[in-house]
Parts: C-alpha cells; sequence; structure tokens
C-alpha cells in the first residue's frame, strides 16, 4: 500500500508544482517572449493575432482575448484539419504542429499555434488565436508546460480609438 501511494504521488507531482516560465504576448508589438521565474527571456518570436481590434467577447468575434490565463493543454496538433472559408476548404495541418490551449473564461478554443500561414506574421489574421511559425512554437514549447502563465496585452493602438 505504500508503495502505491508513492507511485500515485511520484505521478502527481508535475500537476501539482506551479509552472514557473510564463508567456507575454503583446499584440501592439506582434510578439510572443516566453519568460524565465528569473525574469530572463528565453524565447522571443513574431505573432499573429485575432482579425478584429479589442477584447474577445463573443464566440467569431475574431478577437484576441486579453489578461493573464493559463496554459489548460499542449496538444500534438500535426493531424488537425481547418476551413478558413476562403474556398480553399479544409487544410491539414492548418494549426501547425502544437495548439496550446488557454483556459479563456467562457471560451474553450482559444490557444497558441502554429501556422500553415508563415506569411502571416505581423499581421491581424487570425480567428482570435495567437499565432506563430511552426519552427517557433517547436522551439519554444519546450519551455512551458500545463499551468504556464499567459499574459496576452492589449495593442496600445487601439487603446487610444
Amino acid at each position: 500500500m505504500k508503495r502505491l501511494l508513492i507511485i500515485l504521488l511520484l505521478c502527481l507531482l508535475p500537476f501539482l508544482t506551479e509552472a514557473k516560465n510564463r508567456i507575454v504576448v503583446s499584440k501592439s508589438d506582434f510578439t510572443l517572449t516566453v519568460i524565465s521565474e528569473k525574469g530572463d527571456t528565453l524565447y522571443t518570436c513574431p505573432i499573429a493575432y485575432g482579425k478584429n481590434p479589442g477584447n474577445k467577447t463573443a464566440l467569431g468575434d475574431c478577437k484576441t482575448p486579453e489578461g493573464t490565463f493559463k496554459v489548460k493543454m499542449i496538444y500534438d496538433a500535426t493531424s488537425w484539419k481547418h476551413d478558413f472559408g476562403d474556398g480553399n476548404g479544409t487544410i491539414l495541418g492548418a494549426y501547425g504542429p502544437y495548439f496550446i490551449r488557454l483556459n479563456v473564461p467562457g471560451f474553450n478554443s482559444i490557444g497558441i499555434h502554429g501556422t500553415c500561414f508563415p506569411e502571416s506574421m505581423g499581421t491581424m489574421s487570425t480567428e482570435g488565436c495567437v499565432r506563430c511559425t511552426n519552427e517557433d512554437i517547436t522551439n519554444f514549447v519546450k519551455y512551458i508546460s500545463i499551468g504556464s502563465e499567459v499574459t496576452i496585452l492589449p495593442d496600445r493602438r487601439t487603446l487610444r480609438n
């Protein structure tokens, strides 16, 4: 019984410890930065985000949420498909190699993911997720885990309007 309890605790330990590295997404700068618990920059890359400015308020509004969220799950998205409604049909690999799901209250499908459109970096072009190149997400996903904090900062340019 004691051995079983020790094994169970060892299995649960990764879920009981707080993830130390965090992500900061700057809509103004079109960047994603992974920051260590000591405040060191571990990785920075360009991103694309929601087609429409402002904070997400409704399903389908094509806005990227603003605030601080936790990583809910990290998926292998290589077999995922998506139809962008552009007449080109369903595209295999639309989300790149990974989909990092965020715990955004009221929205279950918001995340950070790769893309089949690397040329979209630096643009407002997504349906609400944060998009980065497949190479970049592959490089930085190793620095985060379930429970990592993700802060998405508002676009300073839209705050003036």
